[in-house]
């Protein structure tokens, strides 16, 4: 399985390499579009800045109900994960 899945490797790096389309190997590559991005952070911002609503929103507060519920799931979570570690192991 091991040696199947590196020749399948190898036979792709290949297929990729054989891909290029140059004559010339000292030709060095051209972006053509590099100065597109540049050019439209560039131009200038026409909209009018618009207030977020939730930008100043308090969070509720957390109880102590609330914080106990959550160690309580959260210990849960921990104890189904050692015991499905566990039984992998076995």
């Amino acid at each position: 399985m091991r040696k199947s899945n590196l020749l399948l490797a190898a036979a792709g790096s290949l297929a990729l390499a054989a891909c290029g389309g140059t004559d010339d190997a000292s030709m060095e590559a051209e972006a053509d579009t590099v100065e597109m991005p540049a050019d439209t952070a560039l131009e200038d911002v026409t909209e009018e800045p618009v207030a977020d609503a939730d930008a100043n929103a308090e969070d509720a507060a957390v109880t102590e109900q609330t914080a106990e519920d959550a160690a309580n799931a959260a210990a849960d979570v921990a104890a189904a994960a050692e015991a499905a570690a566990a039984a992998a192991e076995q």
